[in-house]
């Protein structure tokens, strides 16, 4: 497995086309916006060791890192939501390898299935590419957010073919497609991008259902920064005004202007019958993995537990009962990321998949927790969570007394010590840390109604009917 020194160093021998604020970054490393997220990553090679961060590969029995590994067993699925919890509170932000987890596991899947039904060859291509990734404890990113233009059209009714990403053309070594995916989370910390639909497809939507993988720096490949709110306080040097000192992330609109994909990384084209399939079991992997948003909870309660003592307010009633509260809310994200893996069953192709059902429930709730938690946060910390100085006027030496004087709390607690805290629940809730704690709960692995259509079509509702019926005397 790499260390951390030789994961930042295979992402300098890449060779990205990358832009930011309309200019062309050559050096994505040492970038200062860029650069958190990266550390962020960089954090799962540095903890890969012992059974939580780290398995034993089933095509190799090598050891290898838990992010590049097929769940074997429903306690691998269990063991993933304890990794992606002591991440999330690890870095307090998104470690973004989460997403090529979930599509690994969803194509050894998918292939298998096609495979059998089709009598094709992705699982064998998919298995080398898979061995490879294993082998070299790769990054993958999964792209599977389209542009999708008109909402109302179907992918093949769109009046530009380019609003989801599909086949241009077929040749005799592989396939050329065209197109984009939206809201790529650590795209430029990835060495490799595994594409797969993000819809159900009709027959008519053939060339759009693709599924395939290609090395991060692969000719065509653009990637196009996306801002995130303050983001440009990170190029003001060391400072804790932005909240997290260590670890942030991103995102990237990530486009393929004709990219050539070789046949043998290849994984799905135009078996549109199994686009479906691919999208509920990804989603259904994927939201599993919002147990993130827990270990990010776990940070952000004890930011508010802290700023509670700082302002003196912590023994106060309903200060202490709100703090009870978002650990209750918390907790139960992880509760349900538990319960929809010790619910999964193994699949034809031998992995193991979560309890769709519950996996749909985990996501739903995340769309709420967060949010509340973040409301009680700013409630018990005060408005000065908006308000508060900068570092640099804490430093100056006109009216650094100033600030130092009138930003205290509690007297033993010095002024410098209480904006920390407040700058971290402020990036957590409002700034870069939002990002992935609040709009990407929202809408990450789906949107709230997406969780809803499927609980809606697996809740078994005619089995609570007969229940109720029997113990009422209803024939």
């Amino acid at each position: 497995m790499k260390t951390r020194q030789e994961y930042v160093d295979s992402l300098r021998r890449l060779n990205l086309e990358v832009y930011m604020f309309g200019e062309r970054v050559t050096n994505i490393v040492d970038h200062p916006i860029v650069a958190p997220s990266m550390n962020a990553v960089a954090a799962t090679y540095e903890l890969a060791q012992g059974d939580i961060m780290t398995a034993t590969s089933h095509l190799t029995g090598k050891r290898i890192n838990r992010f590049t590994h097929i769940h074997q067993s429903t306690n691998d699925l269990v063991t993933k939501s304890r990794m992606e919890r002591l991440m999330g509170s690890y870095t307090g932000t998104c470690f973004q390898r989460c997403a090529g987890m979930d599509a690994l596991n969803t194509l050894s899947v998918i292939t298998f299935d096609i495979d059998r039904a089709r009598g094709t060859h992705y699982h064998e291509r998919f298995l080398k590419f898979l061995r490879y990734v294993q082998d070299e404890d790769l990054v993958c990113d999964a792209a599977m957010t389209d542009a999708k233009g008109d909402r109302r059209l179907r992918p093949a009714q769109q009046a530009d073919p380019d609003m989801y990403t599909h086949i241009v053309r077929e040749e005799p070594d592989g396939i050329v497609v065209r197109g984009a995916k939206l809201h790529q989370t650590g795209a430029l910390n990835s060495h490799e991008i595994i594409v797969v639909p993000t819809r159900a497809m009709r027959e008519e939507d053939k060339d759009y259902a693709v599924s395939f993988a290609i090395p991060s720096d692969t000719k065509g490949v653009i990637y196009i920064y996306g801002r995130q709110p303050s983001d440009t306080r990170k190029l003001e040097g060391k400072t804790y005004d932005v909240g997290n000192l260590y670890y942030g992330g991103h995102e990237c609109l990530v486009v393929f202007d004709d990219v050539f994909v070789p046949w043998e990384r290849v994984f799905m084209c135009r078996e549109h019958e199994f686009a479906s399939e691919l999208v509920e079991k990804f989603a259904s992997y994927h939201r599993q993995s919002y147990a993130c948003k827990c270990g990010m909870g776990d940070v952000l309660i004890g930011a508010t537990q802290t700023i509670a003592e700082y302002n003196g307010i912590a023994e106060v009633p309903h200060v202490r009962d709100k703090i009870v509260e978002m650990n209750h809310l918390n907790e139960t994200i992880f509760c349900c990321s538990l319960a929809c893996a010790y619910e999964g069953s193994v699949q034809p192709s031998g992995t193991y998949y979560v309890n769709s059902l519950m996996a749909n429930i985990t996501k739903l709730h995340v769309t709420r927790v967060p949010y509340e938690l973040a409301r009680m946060a700013h409630e018990i910390a005060g408005g000065i969570v908006v308000t508060i100085p900068s570092e640099k006027d804490l430093r100056d030496p006109r009216i650094g007394k100033y600030v130092e004087k009138y930003m205290k709390g509690v007297p033993e607690v010095p002024a410098e010590t209480r904006m920390r805290v407040l700058r971290l629940i402020e990036g957590l809730t409002l700034g870069m840390g939002a990002v992935c704690y609040l709009p990407e709960s929202m809408h990450g692995a789906g949107s709230p109604q997406a969780q809803r259509i499927m609980i809606g079509r697996q809740a078994n509702l005619g089995v609570k009917q007969k229940a109720a019926k029997r113990l009422c005397g209803i024939e």
